[in-house]
């Protein structure tokens, strides 16, 4: 950036990325900067060239899995950063946000992933849409039944040292295994989109049954 006329300040475009999600593919892209820029988006990031419809632009492999996309696109904006540009990174993909912005973030995820499964246009898109939701281990929904396994047996084990009636605690557990069996269904439905080959041999349906007071829902293990 330099100053015009003493006091208006002029942008040099060159010096400044953007690091964001784009909201129809999906995809961890940085946009603008010049060739130093590259070469710190691709060492420092992980970050690859792409062809686009004005030029070359970088883009994180989508096969990445998130907390991999977030760690390569904030590490990728601390090294411009110390290289002197300018750096807009999105929130959601920054690693080093704040705990007090942790909810917002997780907000605007689940609204952009709302926008992209209403704009989805072709099956690939939906199932990056099925992806980000159901994907074992890194799924929001596994990761929202491995949050209610751990309150569920925390619960439990106090309601029963107390001498306590469990019953309460045992519907959550019925409740977590309905959640589990359904995030299967959803990761099957995703993986039958984005089939490009042969047919895939799916796992039978799992059973679903009410936990016992000691025995922890039961939850997929891919």
């Amino acid at each position: 950036m330099t100053l015009a006329h003493g006091d208006e300040p002029t942008f040099l475009v060159l010096d400044y990325v953007t690091i964001t999600r784009d909201p129809k593919t999906a995809r961890v892209v940085a946009i603008g900067g010049d060739q130093r820029a590259a070469g710190l988006l691709q060492t420092a990031g992980g970050f690859r060239s792409a062809p686009g419809p004005r030029g070359d632009y970088h883009r994180l492999p989508h096969s990445l899995p998130v907390e991999e996309q977030r760690q390569g696109a904030t590490g990728a904006a601390h090294a411009l950063l110390l290289a002197g540009y300018s750096v807009h990174l999105d929130p959601t993909l920054n690693t080093l946000a704040t705990q007090g912005s942790d909810r917002q973030a997780a907000h605007r995820h689940l609204e952009q992933l709302t926008s992209l499964g209403s704009d989805a246009d072709n099956d690939r898109q939906v199932a990056a849409v099925l992806t980000e939701i159901a994907a074992p281990d890194d799924g929001l929904l596994p990761r929202l039944t491995q949050s209610l396994i751990a309150t569920w047996a925390s619960w439990g084990r106090r309601l029963k040292d107390t001498g306590r009636d469990p019953q309460v605690a045992m519907q959550l557990g019925v409740i977590v295994n309905k959640l589990s069996t359904l995030t299967w269904q959803i990761d099957q439905v995703r993986n039958d989109v984005d089939r490009t080959g042969p047919a895939l041999q799916t796992h039978p349906r799992p059973v679903s049954t009410a936990p016992s007071p000691l025995a922890a829902p039961a939850v997929r293990q891919r």
